[in-house]
């Protein structure tokens, strides 16, 4: 009795993730390939100042899709509303089901990814944490305020330049957590899905040590160390 209810729960299982899967397909062949293509790699022959994302490439996870597809880019910092939200056109069940579709398709393993290279990235000693601040308010000063602003909201000297058309976040609203952040900083937001290298890799620069020491300060600074980022 009980093997044959574990069948009818495995089952049932497999069932209703087929379904969220195919309802997800379903809404992304209809709303999302236009601008993300069939493959999710972006189609970037789009008229549009701000490309699409590949969502190959993407750092986000499935809980953070599904929180931009419902918001809108905007509302989690991004400067334009190239991608709007969505929660006034599908419910809660069809916007999950978009998040899901997208992740298991085209990035299924990015979790893995992030944890494998922040893992591969330098520990920080006990003795030189009690510096990270000082040395990550120096550097966002000198390199990040002038697309970000001095306050992280995105505002910097930059954006004020006509000629450059560059959009940079938020910093306060992102969804990233600090090691998104971090790797964000150190690869560039080309490696993670960007059509244009605006944001740059810094790791050429700096060491993991003070890119670290940057989100630090970013954390405290403009998010509170306390606040909780979707994982």
């Amino acid at each position: 009795m009980r093997f044959l209810l574990s069948i009818v729960l495995f089952a049932t299982f497999l069932y209703s993730s087929d379904a969220k899967y195919e309802m997800g397909e379903h809404i992304y062949n209809n709303t999302c390939v236009s601008c993300h293509g069939d493959d999710g790699d972006a189609n970037v022959d789009l008229r549009f100042i701000v490309k699409p994302r590949s969502l190959k490439k993407t750092i986000l996870t499935q809980e953070q899709g599904y929180l931009i597809i419902k918001k809108g880019a905007h509302y989690w910092g991004a400067d334009s509303d190239i991608m709007p939200s969505f929660e006034s056109v599908y419910n809660e069940k069809e916007l999950r089901s978009v998040a899901y579709y997208i992740s298991k398709s085209f990035n299924p393993d990015v979790q893995k990814k992030v944890d494998k290279l922040y893992k591969e990235s330098e520990e920080i000693p006990e003795h030189k944490k009690h510096k990270m601040l000082k040395r990550g308010k120096k550097i966002y000063k000198r390199n990040c305020s002038w697309c970000h602003g001095l306050e992280g909201t995105g505002d910097g000297a930059a954006t004020r330049n006509p000629e450059m058309s560059i959009f940079p976040y938020d910093l306060s609203k992102t969804l990233l957590s600090d090691k998104q952040m971090f790797l964000y900083a150190k690869y560039g937001g080309k490696f993670w899905g960007t059509h244009k290298d605006d944001m740059p890799g810094w790791s050429r620069k700096y060491d993991d040590y003070t890119l670290k020491s940057v989100i630090k300060y970013i954390e405290v600074e403009f998010r509170g160390e306390s606040k909780q980022q979707p994982q």
